[in-house]
C-alpha cells in the first residue's frame, strides 16, 4: 500500500517524501489505519518488517491533531526494553516529525537525569522511555501522567523476558484509563496475550507472520565446531567471506570482550556493545557500526533488537542463543528492508541441544558448512524412543533370568570371597602388620584355618 492512500497529516506524508518512503510494510498498511481511527491494535510481527514506523506515524499524527492550547504537557508514551532501541525509536520520531511542532524525548539509565525530568515535566509532547528508569523518577516524584492520551509498549515480549513485568503493571497502572493503547511483540505467547488483555480495550488484532517465524531472505547454516577451535573459524570466514558489515552473539559480556580483542589483533576493526558497557561507549559503538567506521559488531542478547542498522551482510552466532526466539531475533539483524542476509551458528557439541530446538523452532534444518578449520562431522541423531523401548523389552525378557542369575552367583561364592569383609568387619590388621591384635575374635578364626594345614 502507498503511504498516500493512509490518509496521514501533510507534515508526516512531507517527511516520509524527504526519507524516500513511498510502499507501507504489511504492519504498517494494516496497523496504521485502525490507530489513526483511535482504536488500541494488538500488532504480532517479526523482527524487521517496519513495526516502528507502524506506531510512530499514528502516534505523532493523533498527538498534533489535538494540540493542546495551554502549556507542554506529556502526552505520549512509548515503553522500550533497552536504551538502544529507546535511542532508535526518539530518531525515527524525529524524522518522521521534522516538520511538526511535537517534541520527543528519550529517558533510560547510565546518564544523567537533570534533562530526563525537564522532558517530564513540561518540555516534551512525547517520551520513549526504559521501564526502569522510568520507574526511578515516578518515585522521586518527577513524572506527571494525567495528561497522557497515547500509550505504546512496543517488543512486549522482550520486556517479558527481561523481567519488566512488574514496572510495566506499576506504569499502566498510574495512567490515566481514558487512553489509546498500540501493543507490538515480535512473538505472542500466553504470558504477552495475558498481558495484552490488561491493557486493551476491544483491540484490533494484527498477525503478519506466523510465531517463530525467520526471515525469509536469510541463508541459515550451522558449523559443527568445538569451542576451542572457534575463534580461527571466525577469522577464516572474515578472510574469506565477503562479511562486509556483521554482528556477531556471544553468550556473555566477557566473551563478547574477548571476541571483539581477537578480531582487533587479527586485523578486523570490531566493537563490543553489552550490559557493562556506559551508554556513551554503546552509543559509540553503534555510531560507529553505523557509518562503517567499524565492520565487526561483538554483541549480547541485550543487543539482539536494539541494533537496527541496514545493510548488516551477516550475523554470526558464536555462542548459540540459550532459546529459539533469541536466534530468531538475532539473526533478524540481517535481511532488513527486503535485503538478502547469511546467518552461521558456531555449534559446540554440548550445544547440539539447543541447535536441535531452534531447527524444531524454525521448522527446517540448518545447512551444514563444511568450509573451514577445525570443522566436525555432522552429528548422528540418537533415536531414543527406539533405545527406550529396546531397554524396556530386554528388561522385561531377561529380567527375571538375570536375578535368578545374579542369585545363584551368591550362592556358590566361595567363603574366602566374603571372609574380608569379616576381617575389614571385625578390625583386623592385614597380612604383614603383625600377629597383635585387640579385637579378641578374628585371631582364634585365623588360627583354625592354619591348624589343619600344619598338621
Amino acid at each position: 500500500m502507498d503511504f498516500a492512500a493512509l490518509s496521514l497529516p501533510s507534515p508526516l506524508r512531507r517527511a516520509l517524501q524527504d526519507a524516500g518512503y513511498s510502499q507501507a510494510t504489511p504492519i504498517q498498511a494494516q496497523a496504521i489505519p485502525p490507530a489513526l481511527d483511535g482504536h488500541d491494535v494488538l500488532g504480532c510481527a517479526q523482527t524487521g518488517t517496519g513495526k516502528t514506523a507502524a506506531f510512530a506515524l499514528p502516534v505523532l499524527a493523533n498527538l498534533l491533531g489535538q494540540q493542546p492550547t495551554k502549556r507542554r504537557r506529556v502526552r505520549g508514551l512509548i515503553l522500550s526494553p533497552t536504551r538502544e532501541l529507546a535511542v532508535q525509536i526518539v530518531d525515527s520520531l524525529n524524522a518522521y516529525g521534522q516538520h511538526t511542532p511535537l517534541r520527543t524525548a528519550a529517558i533510560y539509565g547510565g546518564v544523567g537525569q537533570r534533562p530526563q525530568v525537564r522532558a517530564l515535566t513540561g518540555s516534551a509532547d512525547l517520551i520513549v522511555a526504559t521501564p526502569g528508569r522510568l520507574i526511578d523518577l515516578m518515585e522521586q516524584g518527577h513524572a506527571d501522567f494525567r495528561a497522557i492520551e497515547m500509550l505504546v509498549l512496543d517488543e512486549a515480549d522482550r520486556m517479558l523476558d527481561m523481567g519488566f513485568t512488574p514496572a510495566i503493571r506499576r506504569i499502566v497502572a498510574a495512567l490515566p484509563a481514558q487512553r489509546q493503547t498500540l501493543f507490538f511483540s515480535a512473538t505472542m505467547p500466553k504470558p504477552i496475550r495475558k498481558l495484552a488483555g490488561d491493557f486493551l480495550t476491544d483491540p484490533v488484532e494484527i498477525h503478519i507472520a506466523p510465531k517463530a517465524a525467520t526471515a525469509d531472505r536469510v541463508v541459515q547454516s550451522v558449523c559443527h565446531v568445538r569451542q576451542g577451535d572457534k575463534p580461527a573459524l571466525l577469522i577464516h570466514y572474515f578472510e574469506r567471506l565477503p562479511m562486509h558489515r556483521t554482528v556477531v552473539f556471544t553468550r556473555t559480556k566477557h566473551g563478547a570482550d574477548r571476541v571483539a580483542k581477537g578480531l582487533t589483533k587479527n586485523g578486523i576493526q570490531a566493537d563490543a556493545i553489552h550490559g557493562n558497557k556506559s551508554q556513551n561507549q554503546r552509543q559509540r559503538a553503534l555510531d560507529r557500526f553505523r557509518d562503517g567506521t567499524v565492520g565487526v559488531l561483538v554483541a549480547t542478547d541485550v543487543a539482539a533488537r536494539g541494533i537496527d542498522v541496514d545493510d548488516v551482510t551477516h550475523v554470526v552466532n558464536y555462542d548459540l542463543a540459550e532459546d529459539p526466539e533469541s536466534y530468531v531475533h538475532r539473526i533478524g539483524r540481517t535481511a532488513r528492508a527486503g535485503a538478502e542476509g547469511h546467518a552461521i551458528a558456531f555449534c559446540d557439541p554440548g550445544e547440539h541441544a539447543q541447535l536441535i530446538d531452534i531447527e524444531r523452532h524454525i521448522k527446517t534444518p540448518l545447512d551444514v558448512r563444511d568450509d573451514g578449520p577445525g570443522l566436525l562431522p555432522t552429528p548422528k541423531p540418537q533415536p531414543k524412543s527406539q533405545g527406550g523401548k529396546r531397554r524396556q523389552s530386554n528388561k522385561s525378557r531377561g529380567g527375571q533370568q538375570n536375578r535368578n542369575n545374579a542369585q545363584s552367583n551368591t550362592a556358590s561364592r566361595p567363603r574366602r570371597n566374603a571372609k574380608p569383609r569379616q576381617r575389614q568387619g571385625s578390625g583386623v590388621k592385614a597380612q604383614g602388620q603383625g600377629n597383635h591384635d585387640n579385637s579378641g575374635t578374628a585371631r582364634p578364626r585365623r588360627n583354625r584355618r592354619r591348624r589343619p594345614a600344619a598338621g
